[in-house]
């Protein structure tokens, strides 16, 4: 099989997201072959140069979208009035409240002219675009948040809508490309989807979408929060089209893989149909975290491994903690960070010290001491965690303390090294644990210490957790697991998909009685294979006149 592997802003780059996970599904897969096309989010991904592949990828396209792009194409009469139609019906099903098909109908419209007529940077750009968004904004039924749009609100929209339309531009549809994929994978939903979309629309190719974090409840969770925040009717005009792009992608996939059931019921209320959702969780390598989970850590320590960001909520964490020593003076917390890039984390791990520092104020000073210090603030790779296998197996309980998670890798790595954990009870936590750890509300302090004690003052019970979470880690988020589930989909796809190409070789070349012994080719005849290498068996088949 054929397959046509979609990713955004990730795998086949060195600097990704989807990096891992993708590579592990490609090289698992190794019976069948792949074509990548992956999108570029940034120059540094860019930079980063891609990862050795292995043999069975045939090719790889890839397309940067965070460069400015101009062909000097422009279109004459008769597409200038096919585009402007075509962007009309778009830009009127974006700002109205009800839609219709005319979302579809507008974007596979312009998808059409790109490929019979070349690309749509400038046209998309252009004054006649800006003007259909502006009557689409000031017409009846449109939606009250967009009609107070200016005209920079409209330029600015244009270009955000340019920019998540250039997929319809590539050169990724010809015979060479996605034509000739038996199935289209794509690894997140919205703009990454939209070459699955044309290869579906243009080719008939099978969609599947798998989506381990839901990208419309990405877009909403992120785009008032950047420091580049567009305006009030941007950002209702960017919602509204990644809502509308977000259900078509839904509507024309064959099969949509979400990697929990949080991600599944966001999915349902974007318009998935739930018929067509298979969760497939995340496969992640167990086999590091082996020989931790043979071993017991130490009893009076609870370990935090994570990335250090608001979402995480070490500030309930310390208070509990506080509670903890009032109870158990010899407990302590490991606070272990994962190394990030940049300086984004450092105002917040900067208020956590300040504020473990208030708490435990007879205590050492130190922010990286271990000796006297019960909080300890340190780094994978640092001489006190070297490795993330060494974090986990420094305590006995491990602790989540998010307020917002979607997949908790964290939790999963915990029990494949048969740690007990404490967790809040946010994204798809509960279903992971499956009763195998407790859970408790989130920004609640209290019942987080009173459940770390819990699990501090019983050994017993804290073996039989760990060996219950570790047997459900391994049955379920394991690698393995992962790459079974999506051969089993693929096989699936391609045996209700149409027979598209018929080069596969020619019908009946070979007779059954080519493996038969006795005189089956007669008197004077040659069997089909006498020019090249004889099939398995041949040689049985010889005539009695050879003997």
């Amino acid at each position: 099989m054929r397959i046509g592997l979609l990713t955004d802003g990730g795998f086949p780059y060195a600097a990704g997201e989807s990096r891992v996970w993708c590579d592990r599904l490609v090289r698992g897969l190794a019976r069948h072959e792949f074509d990548l096309y992956a999108l570029s989010r940034s120059a540094c991904q860019t930079a980063a140069g891609l990862v050795d592949l292995p043999p069975h990828v045939r090719q790889v396209r890839t397309a940067p979208l965070w460069a400015p792009e101009d062909d000097g194409h422009t279109y004459g009469r008769r597409d200038r009035r096919r585009f402007a139609r075509h962007y009309t019906e778009l830009a009127a099903s974006i700002c109205a409240e009800d839609a219709g098909d005319a979302f579809a109908e507008g974007l596979y419209g312009l998808a059409e002219l790109a490929r019979e007529s070349g690309g749509l940077h400038a046209a998309l750009r252009s004054e006649v675009a800006v003007r259909a968004l502006e009557s689409a904004c000031r017409a009846p039924g449109a939606r009250r948040s967009v009609r107070g749009a200016s005209v920079l609100d409209h330029l600015d929209f244009a270009d955000r809508l340019e920019r998540a339309l250039r997929p319809l531009s590539l050169d990724w549809y010809g015979d060479d490309g996605l034509a000739a994929a038996d199935l289209c994978h794509a690894t997140a939903g919205g703009p990454a989807a939209l070459p699955g979309l044309l290869a579906k629309r243009f080719f008939g190719v099978p969609l599947l979408v798998t989506e381990y974090g839901v990208q419309l409840r990405a877009h909403y969770l992120g785009t008032g929060s950047a420091a580049d925040a567009p305006s009030a009717p941007v950002r209702a005009l960017l919602a509204a089209f990644h809502g509308r792009l977000t259900a078509e992608v839904y509507r024309q996939a064959a099969v949509i893989t979400p990697g929990n059931t949080h991600a599944r019921r966001w999915q349902e209320k974007c318009g998935a149909e739930r018929a067509k959702l298979r969760t497939v969780h995340p496969g992640m390598e167990a086999r590091r975290f082996t020989a931790v989970g043979e071993t017991e850590g130490d009893e009076d320590t609870l370990v935090w491994v994570g990335r250090i960001e608001p979402a995480k909520d070490l500030i309930a964490l310390l208070h509990a903690f506080a509670e903890i020593r009032k109870e158990e003076p010899h407990a302590r917390l490991r606070i272990v960070a994962a190394p990030v890039r940049g300086d984004d984390t450092a105002p917040y791990l900067a208020h956590c010290r300040a504020l473990a520092a208030q708490l435990f104020p007879d205590e050492a000073t130190d922010p990286h001491a271990i000796g006297d210090n019960p909080v300890s603030f340190e780094e994978i790779g640092g001489p006190e965690a070297p490795t993330l296998a060494d974090a986990y197996a420094a305590g006995a309980v491990v602790v989540l303390s998010s307020v917002v998670e979607g997949f908790p890798v964290s939790l999963v790595e915990a029990m494949f090294c048969a740690r007990a954990t404490v967790s809040t009870d946010v994204g798809a936590v509960v279903e992971v644990i499956g009763g195998t750890g407790l859970v408790v509300p989130p920004r609640n302090p209290r019942a987080l210490a009173d459940a770390c004690l819990a699990l501090l003052r019983d050994p017993e019970r804290r073996q039989r957790l760990g060996a219950a979470a570790r047997a459900r880690a391994l049955e379920l988020f394991t690698v393995e697991q992962n790459i079974a589930a999506f051969h089993g989909i693929y096989l699936e796809l391609l045996s209700h998909a149409p027979v598209r190409r018929t080069e596969t070789g020619v019908p009946f070349a070979h007779p059954a009685e080519a493996f038969l012994p006795g005189t089956w080719t007669g008197p004077g005849r040659t069997p089909s294979w006498a020019d090249g290498p004889a099939p398995a068996g041949a040689a049985a088949g010889r005539s009695h006149d050879d003997a």
